[in-house]
């Protein structure tokens, strides 16, 4: 049996390293690799029926859980293992309440990748060795919340929203997407509506309890709510 894997991290030895590891484990398989969010986002438009996606929470534009979060309502279907070198318990527990079928250490072998990724094939849930996740952990109701609420938007939203996180204003997001800046405004007032914010500048706290890392967050600049 043939699969079909999606592979995002930014760090083109790792995705090396990973590919080695998974065709050891899985023989007749196919990667396609990204290296941002916007390459994921392209992909998964490519590969909507991909068998795994191995996300590294780290990745420019994803903002901690904030794109397991947006997957998990724009492909439930997708089995996803969360790879990160941040491999904390805490950290771990709030990949799954989040939505992942499983989390990978960098610091795992080959071998173990292997194991892991087969594991997820069956539909087994897979973490760290000896780690125990029950229930939602780490992860209070209110973050739950907003990840439910993330799901919601579209892909061409999260866009809009990632680059509102990293404190881009609305001339420089349209120009990045190449779309004019009202309908940049659109998205916004969409964007919203969905999370239950009044301005920018709430919704990007609101989506900074979901971070890895608080500081990657950037208040939106005045006068854009």
């Amino acid at each position: 049996m043939s699969y079909e894997f999606l592979i995002v991290d930014d760090h083109p030895l790792y995705r090396e390293a990973l590919k080695g590891a998974i065709a050891a484990a899985c023989t007749g398989c196919r990667f396609i690799e990204a290296d941002s969010v916007e390459g994921l986002l392209e992909i998964l438009d490519r590969h909507p029926h991909a068998d795994l996606l191995l996300l590294d929470l780290n990745l420019p534009g994803a903002y901690g859980f904030s794109a397991l979060a947006h997957l998990r309502g724009s492909h439930p279907q997708l089995p996803i293992i969360v790879v990160s070198a941040m491999d904390d318990p805490r950290t771990v527990r709030k990949a799954i309440a989040f939505g992942a079928q499983g989390f990978v250490s960098k610091s795992a072998d080959a071998s173990a990748i292997g194991r892991h990724v087969q594991a997820s094939i069956r539909g087994e849930m897979v973490v760290p060795p000896g780690l125990h996740v029950d229930g939602h952990g780490d992860v209070d109701d209110g973050a739950l919340d907003v990840a439910q609420r993330m799901a919601q938007l579209t892909p061409q939203q999260f866009r809009v929203f990632g680059m509102l996180c990293a404190g881009r204003l609305n001339k420089q997001i349209a120009y990045d997407l190449d779309i004019m800046e009202a309908t940049v405004k659109a998205h916004m007032t969409v964007i919203l509506r969905k999370l239950g914010a009044a301005t920018r500048t709430q919704a990007v706290l609101m989506a900074s309890r979901m971070a890895a890392d608080p500081s990657a967050f950037r208040t939106p600049p005045e006068g854009q709510d």
